[in-house]
């Protein structure tokens, strides 16, 4: 199983489905906080949706083409990171992340993404890390940014976002330009 801890109090660990009880509950207490920038928020309605986006995570863990992690913040469940679309034979994969409404502003999500970022180049060999975010979700798009990724371009109405086409930003950095922050 997938576990690292990033510093005291905060750690990342494999989502299993005995968490589907606080991972819906995190996700419908920020439900409208969410709901602007995520497409399944809509279609997680029950506990069950939540166990069943766990299940299908576990097997993509289990064939190497996934990695879905709560972020565990004093021992509760503050937000979810991944790496979606690990592509081994390209060594890269996608990063992507929410985090509940009550631990915005804590630095939590860019110290998670730190930690799988140095995961992703030390352990799994990726080469290139990609983050996608809409254009118009700037604490989302700060964490690229922050980071040292690089701007590659925007995908122009790439994402459906419950009523509306919006565009992606593209960021990358390749496992020669990383260098961790702490």
């Amino acid at each position: 199983m997938f576990r690292y801890a990033i510093m005291k109090g905060i750690e990342l660990r494999l989502l299993e489905e005995r968490h589907a009880e606080e991972l819906f509950y995190l996700t419908d207490h920020s439900r409208e906080y969410l709901r602007p920038w995520t497409p399944w928020i809509d279609s997680t309605i029950t506990v069950a949706d939540s166990k069943a986006f766990i299940r299908h995570s576990l097997e993509q863990f289990s064939r190497g083409e996934g990695l879905v992690a709560g972020i565990w913040y004093n021992g509760g469940l503050a937000g979810v990171i991944s790496f979606d679309r690990i592509n081994r034979a390209n060594r890269s994969a996608m990063i992507g992340y929410w985090i509940g409404v009550e631990y915005q502003k804590k630095g939590l999500m860019t110290r998670a993404c730190e930690a799988l970022i140095d995961h992703g180049f030390r352990e799994l060999g990726l080469n290139r890390i990609e983050i996608w975010a809409a254009v118009d979700n700037l604490r989302s798009l700060a964490i690229p940014e922050r980071l040292g990724f690089t701007r590659e371009g925007t995908e122009r109405q790439a994402q459906w976002l419950n009523d509306h086409f919006t565009d992606i930003a593209v960021y990358s950095i390749l496992r020669n330009e990383w260098q961790p922050r702490t």
